[in-house]
């Protein structure tokens, strides 16, 4: 939504200022639109693997939209830990064998979809959950594997902002390419008459306007956008890193789930009195 605003606000400040003494009809140059565009699609897809094309393309429409990484979402996620754990207390670790072989069937999963739909959390969840069942574990080991999975998940989220901040720093370049192409085709026209070679000067240098334009006003931003959602989208698994240690460490449930809380930023983290408020609610459900 405010990649949009933005959008309206970088239109209307270039191109509104633009107008009160120019024409806009002279920054009309379809071929240089399509030549910069072409060169930027080209580069992009010469300078990347099919996988890191396939994110990238995937992780730009998410600029668009809202992060579901909201306080409501963390709430969910702390109380279903905290659901799980409690199972655990009272009937032992092999309670919860069938609930984290099967979440989308399992009671306790089941009343958190938002956390269901999101594979990629629920997995991380459920392979040490399972793990916890499977045996007595090394805290210092399990955090140490952690570690090494949140960061190789980093590294993959941050691909795609990493890229197309480089398609937005070599777009200049291209439209400075295009703008000498331009002024070569005029070099060719000396003879011409000057309202003509005037003409034909100006359209060579709408290229470097757009490219500059084009890069810093509507690439940047969307590679700031995916990066900004790639870093939201890490502080979950930190969470539920942080809530599986302390209570693979033997700390109670309420304790546990404490500890996930403080990992939140301010925005998004409950108070610990929402919390246990929260928490008592969902029991008596």
């Amino acid at each position: 939504m405010f990649l949009i605003v933005g959008y309206v606000i970088i239109l209307a400040s270039a191109l509104g200022t633009y107008a009160v003494h120019g024409s806009l009809l002279a920054l009309w140059v379809p071929l240089e639109y399509i030549a910069i565009f072409g060169l930027t699609v080209g580069s992009f897809v010469a300078g990347n693997n099919i996988k890191v094309v396939k994110a990238t393309v995937a992780a730009i429409p998410g600029a668009l939209k809202g992060s579901p990484y909201n306080k409501a979402y963390y709430v969910d996620a702390l109380a279903l830990l905290f659901e799980i754990l409690s199972k655990v207390r009272k009937e032992g670790l092999m309670s919860i064998e069938n609930d984290v072989e099967n979440p989308e069937a399992s009671p306790i999963f089941s009343k958190y979809p938002n956390i269901v739909s999101d594979h990629h959390v629920l997995d991380f969840m459920t392979d040490y959950l399972r793990m916890m069942v499977g045996g007595n574990l090394n805290t210092v080991e399990i955090e140490s594997l952690m570690d090494v999975e949140l960061e190789t998940h980093h590294h993959e989220q941050a691909e795609p902002a990493h890229v197309i901040q480089k398609v937005a720093d070599g777009v200049p370049a291209f439209g400075i390419v295009v703008a000498v192409m331009g002024v070569i085709n005029v070099m060719g026209s000396v003879g011409e008459p000057p309202a003509v070679l005037g003409k034909m000067i100006a359209g060579a240098l709408v290229g470097t306007f757009l490219g500059i334009y084009l890069a810093y006003g509507f690439v940047a931003p969307i590679a700031g956008q995916v990066e900004q959602k790639a870093n939201e989208s890490g502080v979950i698994y930190k969470t539920i890193k942080m809530v599986l240690l302390a209570s693979m460490s033997g700390y109670a449930p309420q304790v546990a789930i404490e500890f996930g809380r403080k990992t939140l930023g301010a925005h998004e983290r409950p108070s610990f009195r929402e919390l246990e408020e929260e928490l008592k609610a969902r029991k008596g459900k």
